[in-house]
């Protein structure tokens, strides 16, 4: 069966915009080397997979230089321990990683304590010069649009390039609601509104869901966004459905442990 246009191009697009992501506790060089085989797929690469800090070196030994290779920090508590945040971050820039997902101390910011959550993102941002800096803000649970935005505006003041939704890892994670605010925050930006990206992660598993966070994308901060530069998507099972879209297969590829 051929796929519509509109499906296939959303599909290609996905995939070219993916972060392919395993974060089991429990991962083991043989998960890495499995997703990283994964991420090589028939209809094109991703564009990184995204690992624990301890995976990046063994992560970046198995991929071509075009796939970057990111790795979590502060996650995925977003605790208020800045050091070992910074301390995570370290570890990914020591180990050769391209990308830095942090997770936002978004308690502290629930209890009102915006220093520690500024001085986390500044310090992890100074600790990894030149990489890529997604700072995951938790949307689901900071849930009203009044902290979701100062959780936004922190996140730009400390020089983060993208704003990602979710860690994955709570019972609510990426929602369109939420993806408007964070676009509407960059759109709003002088400063971010051409340079910052934006990341849906957790939750989204077929091309249609995805579909969604592309059209919003384009919506608030225009086609020249919908790139590996300024969108991505955080998933793995969702490579499973691209790859049905694009070949009209019915059977889905299995899902690597831990991946979400």
């Amino acid at each position: 069966m051929t796929p519509s246009k509109p499906a296939a191009m959303n599909a290609r697009l996905a995939l070219a915009c993916l972060d392919l992501t395993s974060l089991g506790d429990a991962d083991t060089e043989a998960d890495s080397a499995a997703l990283c085989q994964r991420a090589q797929s028939p209809f094109g690469p991703v564009a990184a997979v995204c690992v624990w800090p301890r995976l990046v070196a063994f992560a970046k030994a198995q991929l071509p230089a075009t796939i970057a290779v990111a790795a979590v920090a502060n996650f995925p508590h977003g605790g208020a321990d800045i050091d070992a945040a910074v301390l995570d971050a370290l570890q990914i820039v020591q180990a050769g990683a391209q990308e830095v997902d942090v997770v936002l101390p978004y308690r502290s910011l629930m209890a009102g304590d915006e220093r520690v959550t500024a001085e986390l993102l500044v310090a992890v941002r100074r600790a990894c010069p030149g990489l890529l800096l997604k700072v995951i803000l938790e949307t689901g649970e900071l849930k009203t649009p009044t902290l979701i935005e100062r959780a936004c505006q922190l996140s730009l003041d400390a020089g983060a390039d993208f704003l990602k939704t979710s860690t994955g890892k709570t019972s609510v994670s990426a929602t369109l609601e939420a993806a408007r605010i964070l676009l509407g925050a960059i759109a709003a930006s002088p400063a971010a509104r051409k340079r910052v990206g934006f990341k849906a992660s957790g939750g989204i598993r077929t091309v249609a869901e995805a579909a969604a966070y592309l059209a919003l994308t384009q919506e608030l901060l225009g086609a020249q966004a919908l790139t590996p530069l300024r969108f991505r998507i955080g998933a793995s099972s969702l490579l499973n459905d691209i790859e049905a879209v694009l070949s009209g297969a019915n059977e889905p590829s299995p899902v690597p442990r831990g991946a979400y």
